[in-house]
């Protein structure tokens, strides 16, 4: 599948840090055969790729649209619809499919989103679906509470 992860305050924080398990996270993925994309709705940001040398992970870096999610893939220079999404934005994760995290602010070890969100991709990867609560998929009305 082709996921894309969004940044701000889903693998970001606002104290500049990665989110806890990112990597490791990614790599999984990548060992089940997806690829991973970063896109943003604050433009293609290569600068947080790069500083957290994420390039061995991701296979492009693109703009988000924040509005009229799938008409504007092709003026933002998406190639492709995504299969899945990992978003804190809940209209992103409804247009689209995947997963709403709760933002991520400040490192701390407590967080575990990204081994759930490894969990429930591996759930639709083998039924289209996941029984997690934080799982929406394509088309999904909100609010996603």
């Amino acid at each position: 599948m082709n996921i894309f992860f969004d940044v701000d305050y889903t693998i970001l924080g606002l104290d500049n840090s990665l989110r806890p398990d990112t990597k490791e996270t990614f790599q999984a993925l990548l060992d089940e055969e997806h690829k991973i994309y970063i896109w943003s709705g604050m433009g293609e940001r290569w600068e947080v790729v790069n500083k957290f040398e994420l390039n061995q992970y991701v296979s492009g870096v693109y703009e988000k649209p924040t509005h009229h999610f799938h008409e504007r893939l092709e003026e933002l220079g998406v190639p492709f619809e995504p299969d899945f999404v990992i978003d804190d934005y809940p209209e992103v994760v409804a247009a689209f499919g995947g997963v709403w995290v709760p933002p991520y602010f400040f490192k701390r070890s407590v967080d575990q989103e990204m081994q759930r969100i490894y969990r429930i991709v591996c759930d639709f990867a083998a039924t289209g679906t996941s029984e997690d609560k934080q799982y929406r998929k394509k088309g999904s009305i909100i609010p996603l509470f």
